[in-house]
């Protein structure tokens, strides 16, 4: 995860500030390992377009041995844009926001400690109470690395 981290200072993404780092276990695919999840907050002012931030994300999941064999499988790492700003949209290469972070409690945990008021711009609600209201029963954690 730190490594993504470096990635994406060294693709010129100001990281401003990151949740601790939360342990998950799969879900909507098969059985498989826990996940380990982090929110990054990159700094607004200097951010390019929000595809050109995708695509830097996307070269960093790619140098960090990153490949698309079995959809929703194992994966080394994972990076996903979940907000750029208030903005809403649809193209063939990103959704904003992220069409699924409100529905899983892996992303809510960590983006409600860096931003528990946020407003989601679609369901208006904050994260905060997305988090609560969530229907998502899957266990999240506080990572705490072991012995």
């Amino acid at each position: 995860m730190l490594l993504a981290v470096r990635g994406m200072m060294e693709a010129s993404l100001e990281v401003i500030r990151l949740s601790a780092i939360y342990e998950s276990e799969a879900v909507e695919t098969f059985s498989q390992p826990e996940f380990l999840n982090m929110v990054a907050e990159v700094r607004g002012s200097t951010l390019p377009s929000p595809e050109q931030v995708m695509a830097r994300l996307l070269r960093i999941e790619y140098a960090l041995g990153r490949t698309r064999e079995v959809p929703l499988g194992p994966r080394t790492i994972d990076l996903d844009l979940l907000f750029y700003r208030d903005e809403k949209r649809t193209t063939q290469f990103l959704t904003l926001p992220h069409p699924r972070l409100h529905l899983r409690r892996f992303v809510l945990e960590p983006l409600a400690e860096l931003c528990p008021d946020l407003v989601h711009p679609t369901v208006r609600q904050t994260i905060g109470e997305l988090l609560v209201q969530s229907a998502d029963a899957s266990a999240v954690k506080r990572w705490t690395k072991q012995a």
